[in-house]
Order: structure tokens, then C-alpha cells, then sequence
């Protein structure tokens, strides 16, 4: 006789990273039944591990309304959740290392001006006056007053814990190993612990959420890498906005105790479970730091990480209904810069899911733009899911 624990529910969320469980909240926060299965605890993969940045600058112009829509959330993070999980908005500065970087810097504040950023361009003897800490290799750069930072390893989890006290059905180490659809209603299924049944299935699986779009016919060219992080001991105190480059490379922020968190460049993807950093990708890290940050020239780092973050090529997420079955719908695939955008993009789901809309545009995100690189591959009848991320191409 079998001990399967059978569960039916409003909705399914496989998923417990920040856009899942923000899923979670939001759809309980309606009054809507919610059972979510996290394969290991809530908030522990990349949600939890990535950089900390909360920023709307730099974004593509077609996420600024899901930003400016999580901007309005994270104002109100410790009414939410209980907990300001140590957000602060510290400003965000983003380097130019030559005039064409001032210049992109330019274009992109023109770009986003309808979404009221409140973008500052800062160059010349201003910069070495408000900023003698930056090393002569920066020319100027873009301050966003209001964006900041926070501790992912607070907020992530807070959201999971937040749902679960609003009524949320959280089962953590439950990894799926079934998804199917009678027409009607989503079976899920954990082993031989839980099955779920419900009429609708959020997909928030994050690296892993490919393997489950496919069993749907859905196979958008997903592939995974691992962001590399480092964190140095304590170091007075010298700058309080959260860095980024313009072009790509190092990013830093300093906490309040002192350490500053950097990220930059890939780490090694070692399987389905494991990613770390490797010698190399903190070398060259270190170096950037020193040259834009002289301070931490003689800092330690005392501890590095990765994570497996979902990527596809155009580096825009999926995020909205499934194109062969209703009742789907997906969130993944935020390449690495989900944190300040997942509280948003969950609500948008759970909207999805109570009424099939959302005032929120999204047309950007419709997993149908890969429809031309599916048609390139052979056609697959659903097959046996197996929740591992693809290799990075």
C-alpha cells in the first residue's frame, strides 16, 4: 500500500528561489490555495547566493517595468516579510573606464528616461571630489540615487518563510521527479512522498526549469553558468554605493560590518548540485578590484562561491504563459540579475495564474521568440524529466 502523501491545490509552484516563493506569497495574499516543492531549501540556490545588487540601471529598457514595479516592493520589504534583510538604497554607480563608456552612459540615461531612473552623469573633478576612492582607471560614471544592495541570504528565505506563515503549503528537499497534464489538472510528483494535483503549474525551477519546459513541448536553448563571488575580511569603511562597470567586469558593494562583496566573471559548473570558483577567475578579480578600488589592495579575501544560474542568449528571462498548454506558466532564466526583479516577477505570476493577465508588460519575455530555434530541432514526445541544467554552449 502505498504511503504517497496526495495533495490538490489552486496552484503548483515548483521553485522555491525568490521568484517561486514570491509566487507563493502574492497568490496567498489573494486567498488562493498554494502548494510549492523546492528540491533543496528555499532560497539556498542562486537566490541566495548571487551578489546582492538591487538595481534598475543597466537593465534592458524591456525589464524597467517589471524593476520599476519590484522598486515599489522592496520599499516596503520589512512590512512584507517581517524583515528589511539589510537592504539599504545605498545608490548604485556603474564606471565609465573611457569617454565611449560615457558615452554608452549617455545613450542609456535617453534610452530609460520615461521611467523616471533619476539617472546622474559624473565626470571630471566632480568624480575625484565624491569619489577619491576610485583608482585613476575610472573616467566618470552613472549614479541611480535610489537603487542599493541586500543580503540575498536574508531576503530570499524571508519570502519562503512569508508565504509559509501566510498559509503557503512548503515542502523543501522535495525534488521533482514528474510533471504531467490530464487536459484538466498538473500532476507533480516527489518520489514517493508527495503528489500534487492542481489546474494550474508555475514553473520557477530556475537552471533547472528547462527540463520541465520540455516535457511540455517547450525547449527554449537554456544554458547554465556560475557567477563568481568573493567576499574580503572587515575594511574601513570608504565607499557606500554598490558598483557595477559599464561593459561588463567587476561589481563590488561594502557592508555595513565591513567586508565588501565582489563578483565578476564564471566560475566552474561541476554538476547538477555543485559550482565553485576556481584560481584563475579570482585572480583576474582581484585584479580589477585593485585597480578601480586601491583600498583593497592589501585585503584579504577570506571566502569564494558560485552558484547555477539559468542563461539564455539573448539574456532576457521567460516569464509568462506556456505556448502549448494552459494553465502553465514559467519564471526563469534571469541570467544571473533576478534578485532585484523577482519579487515582481513573482506577483506577475500569481497574477497570471488568478486571472491569465497582467498589466505588467512582459510580451518580451514570451517563450514563443525561441520558436524559430525549436523548429530547428527534431520534434520529441514528452519524455522522462530529468532536472539537470544544460551544458553552457
Amino acid at each position: 500500500m502505498s504511503s504517497i502523501k496526495k495533495l490538490r491545490t489552486d496552484v503548483a509552484i515548483v521553485g522555491g528561489g525568490i521568484v517561486g516563493s514570491s509566487a507563493a506569497l502574492a497568490l496567498r495574499r489573494m486567498g488562493l490555495g498554494v502548494v510549492l516543492l523546492e528540491r533543496d531549501l528555499c532560497g539556498s540556490r542562486s537566490s541566495g547566493v548571487n551578489y546582492g545588487g538591487v538595481r534598475r540601471q543597466g537593465r534592458p529598457v524591456s525589464q524597467l517595468p517589471l524593476a520599476q514595479r519590484a522598486h515599489r516592493i522592496w520599499g516596503d520589504l520589512a512590512g512584507l516579510l517581517g524583515t528589511d534583510g539589510e537592504y539599504i538604497r545605498s545608490g548604485h554607480f556603474k564606471i565609465a573606464r573611457s569617454e565611449s563608456d560615457m558615452a554608452s552612459l549617455e545613450r542609456y540615461r535617453a534610452l530609460s528616461s520615461d521611467f523616471d531612473l533619476g539617472l546622474e552623469l559624473i565626470s571630471g573633478a566632480r568624480l575625484r571630489e565624491q569619489c577619491p576612492w576610485l583608482g585613476t582607471r575610472a573616467v566618470g560614471g552613472s549614479l541611480c540615487a535610489e537603487d542599493g544592495q541586500a543580503n540575498p541570504r536574508l531576503v530570499s528565505p524571508a519570502f519562503a518563510l512569508a508565504a509559509q506563515r501566510a498559509g503557503a503549503q512548503v515542502f523543501e528537499r522535495h525534488k521533482v521527479d514528474e510533471v504531467a497534464h490530464d487536459g484538466a489538472m498538473f500532476m507533480v510528483r516527489s518520489g514517493n512522498a508527495l503528489e500534487v494535483q492542481a489546474p494550474v503549474l508555475l514553473n520557477c525551477a530556475g537552471a533547472w526549469a528547462g527540463a520541465i519546459a520540455s516535457q511540455f513541448g517547450e525547449t527554449p536553448p537554456m544554458f547554465a553558468r556560475s557567477p563568481l563571488m568573493a567576499v574580503t575580511e572587515p575594511v574601513p569603511h570608504f565607499m557606500k554605493w554598490s558598483l557595477g562597470v559599464e561593459g561588463g567586469g567587476i561589481y563590488c558593494r561594502q557592508v555595513e560590518r565591513g567586508n565588501v562583496v565582489l563578483g565578476g566573471g564564471t566560475g566552474i559548473t561541476l554538476d547538477a548540485e555543485r559550482s565553485r570558483a576556481e584560481r584563475e577567475g579570482i585572480a583576474a578579480l582581484a585584479v580589477q578590484a585593485i585597480e578601480l578600488l586601491p583600498a583593497l589592495r592589501h585585503a584579504h579575501i577570506i571566502r569564494t562561491w558560485g552558484g547555477t544560474e539559468g542563461y539564455l542568449p539573448d539574456r532576457e528571462p521567460v516569464l509568462g504563459p506556456s505556448r502549448t498548454t494552459p494553465g502553465l506558466f514559467h519564471g526563469f532564466g534571469f541570467a544571473g540579475a533576478g534578485f532585484q526583479i523577482g519579487p515582481a516577477a513573482g506577483e506577475v505570476l500569481a497574477e497570471l495564474a488568478r486571472d491569465g493577465r497582467t498589466d505588467t508588460p512582459i510580451d518580451a519575455f514570451a517563450i514563443e521568440r525561441f520558436d524559430d530555434e525549436q523548429a530547428k530541432a527534431k520534434a520529441q514526445a514528452p519524455k522522462p524529466l530529468t532536472l539537470t541544467p544544460a551544458s553552457p554552449t
